[in-house]
């Protein structure tokens, strides 16, 4: 877990794209996502792409990532695309 929020850290630090505060809240739910998603892809990429999905979601989401990304396609798909997943 420390790893992830590492990784997090520096993305976010030295992204020039992040336009957005990352809260311990959103750190909580994109390490989850990342434990989620473990070995499915590279853990550059699954960062990534935890990272895109909770920029799309409402800060008043309750559900996890996991959850969400289940039936919110297009949103998938796009983070799927911007984190390099295939």
């Amino acid at each position: 877990m420390k790893t992830a929020a590492a990784l997090l850290l520096a993305s976010v630090c030295f992204s020039s794209t992040a336009a957005f505060a990352v809260t311990t809240d959103d750190v909580k739910w994109i390490n989850a996502c990342v434990q989620d998603n473990k070995g499915g892809a590279a853990d550059e990429v699954i960062l990534k792409y935890c990272t895109c999905m909770n920029e799309k979601m409402d800060n008043n989401e309750s559900q996890s990532i996991t959850q969400w990304e289940k039936t919110h396609v297009a949103e998938r798909k796009a983070c799927d695309k911007e984190s390099g997943w295939k």
